[in-house]
């Protein structure tokens, strides 16, 4: 244990004066300490640090199991400098089941999102082109809190590469009952008209609807498997993707619990999370 920590420490005082590697992130993600930003100019860098950051997270945090879609709006886009969303992994162990109870501090810059999930049902998707075609290849809608780890140190660069390569501050997430999909215009429409409901302490702090996130949900399906494409990817059967955050961003607090209800024609379901 004494050599595990004295490796620790001797990793955060190596990249204290620059930028971290992917094996550093990994021990300043296992610390929950704010890290300095990777040395990555571009988003396909981002990607490739990503990527072997992932590597390092697979050991502690599971195996892929799909993917988490950020920046799914103009404004927040051009907040962080891009003109289109971003992607990070989502590994086994992230994911909890609805009323977990998960500690405020979670991470080193805990955040927590209304959110919304999909799983995908055959591979057809990666082919779709509209939010109906996307839907003949899902199997189920799943409500959704994230509670994402923007990772990095105060005064940073927090912009569309550095965030890419922190996996677009995927950390943990919680999941509410799976909503079996329906292929038909109707259940599309729906979604597109969906109103999200967000509550802190049984207290409404906001209301949203379902198309701040690109238009409608399943946009951000259609911009996934084509940021696949583009690097040789492709998106399987039974993956589950987060399809970006609804609302503005919470900050958890001890004792305070968070719900998520989603309201959307004939269907409807709820997620909730309390922090300790």
């Amino acid at each position: 244990m004494r050599i595990k920590l004295l490796a620790f420490v001797a990793v955060l005082v190596g990249v204290s004066a620059g930028a971290v590697s992917p094996d550093g992130l990994v021990l300043y993600w296992l610390g929950k300490t704010p890290a300095p930003a990777p040395a990555v100019a571009t988003v396909d860098e981002g990607l490739d640090f990503q990527a072997a950051f992932v590597r390092g997270l697979i050991p502690i945090a599971g195996d892929p199991v799909g993917y988490k879609v950020g920046l799914t709006s103009r404004a927040v886009q051009e907040r962080f400098g891009v003109d289109h969303p971003l992607r990070g992994v989502l590994l086994e162990r992230m994911l909890l089941a609805g009323g977990a109870v998960v500690p405020a501090r979670f991470g080193a810059v805990p955040i927590a999102e209304a959110d919304l999930m999909v799983r995908v049902g055959d591979a057809g998707v990666n082919q779709a082109k509209t939010p109906e075609e996307v839907l003949r290849h899902l199997d189920a809608v799943i409500p959704f809190i994230e509670l994402p780890d923007l990772m990095l140190k105060k005064g940073e660069p927090l912009n569309g590469a550095t965030i890419t390569a922190i996996n677009v501050g995927a950390r943990l997430g919680v999941l509410g009952r799976p909503i079996p999909v329906e292929a038909t215009p109707e259940f599309a429409r729906a979604l597109a008209e969906m109103q999200v409901y967000v509550s802190v302490d049984d207290a409404l702090v906001m209301k949203v609807p379902g198309k701040a996130i690109l238009g409608h949900p399943l946009n951000a399906v259609i911009w996934l498997a084509g940021d696949l494409a583009r690097r040789g990817e492709a998106l399987k059967p039974g993956d589950l993707v987060s399809l970006g955050s609804l609302g503005k961003p919470l900050r958890p607090q001890p004792g305070q619990t968070l719900w998520v209800g989603y309201s959307f024609g004939r269907w409807g379901g709820e997620v909730k999370v309390r922090f300790e």
